[in-house]
């Protein structure tokens, strides 16, 4: 079961990052590894920012995962905006 949650999770970080970062859209597969890998670089980004803050439940575990996710999506595009210019 808690597959299915962390897929869950990281499909909504995904559409939701993609829609903060008013891209165009990653597709299924790609939102789905955004949202996950998102979730693990949010969580590590909020262990340093805020290390007595444990996010808890379906909702922060969603609010940490877009955060990471929208992180990644700023390093991807000013990776690949550097190497095409």
């Amino acid at each position: 079961m808690n597959i299915i949650v962390w897929i869950i999770v990281g499909l909504v970080a995904g559409w939701l990052a993609g829609m903060i970062m008013k891209g165009s859209g990653y597709g299924l597969i790609g939102d789905l590894i955004l949202g996950l890998v998102g979730a693990i670089v949010g969580g590590w980004l909020v262990g340093l920012v805020l290390p007595s803050a444990e996010p808890t439940g379906l909702i922060g575990s969603i609010i940490v995962a877009t955060l990471g996710a929208i992180v990644l999506i700023f390093i991807a595009r000013a990776i690949r905006g550097r190497s095409t210019a």
